[in-house]
């Protein structure tokens, strides 16, 4: 697996496509954002792969890790570093053969037995969440904070907080164990994208003084 691929890294941009698809990317990175995926569930296979693409070669450009949402095939074509996988997706095991054992691959996890059966999955980190609900989960309720300690205590990888994540969220979820940080809204929607992670990333740097897992 990517050993040391995310060592360090703490504030992972979960993006749709967007018009402005390569400057956005960049600006956030600017900012901070040290992991990029993206997430796009209405694109057909070739105009994805273009754009997964694109994504791909600014986050080279600038040493950031890129995964895929979903589709392990079509992020091998589009040069990406990685996938990411829901539970509902294709078996990590699959994507692994799939990309080979440099890839990143990560994996949504939302409740204990999820987080427990990740542990023999041959993934690189999870996520976990989200701790609120969100309108880019349509429908999934919130797990609140104690199933983050959860799983911060039991992955046996990075674990990345997903749900409501904003500047003034981070210490409470950073007392709850969160050390690394899925960030959609707050950036995606932000009037100065490379501002808004400046001040993620500041808040982030601001728990630096907890034990990192």
């Amino acid at each position: 697996m990517a050993d040391g691929a995310l060592a360090g890294r703490r504030l992972y941009l979960c993006t749709p496509d967007r018009p402005d698809l390569a400057a956005f990317i960049a600006a956030c990175i600017a900012g901070g954002v040290d992991v990029v995926q993206l997430r796009e569930k209405a694109l057909p296979d070739r105009a994805l792969l273009a754009r997964a693409a694109v994504a791909a070669a600014v986050c080279r450009d600038h040493g950031v890790p890129f995964v895929l949402n979903d589709r392990p095939d079509l992020a091998a074509a589009a040069g990406a570093d990685g996938v990411h996988l829901g539970q509902d997706d294709g078996p990590p095991a699959v994507a692994r053969r799939l990309l080979g054992p440099g890839a990143v691959i990560g994996l949504s996890t939302h409740d204990p037995a999820q987080l427990d059966a990740s542990v023999a999955e041959p993934v690189d980190y999870v996520s976990a969440g989200p701790v609120v609900p969100t309108p880019t989960k349509p429908g999934r309720p919130g797990t609140g904070p104690r199933y983050l300690g959860y799983a911060t205590a039991r992955a046996g990888r990075p674990v990345f907080v997903t749900g409501g994540v904003t500047p003034s969220s981070i210490p409470a979820l950073a007392a709850a164990g969160a050390r690394r940080f899925v960030v959609v809204r707050h950036l995606t929607e932000a009037a100065d994208p490379e501002e808004a992670a400046r001040r993620l990333a500041a808040a982030i740097e601001a728990t630096a003084d907890q034990p990192w897992r």
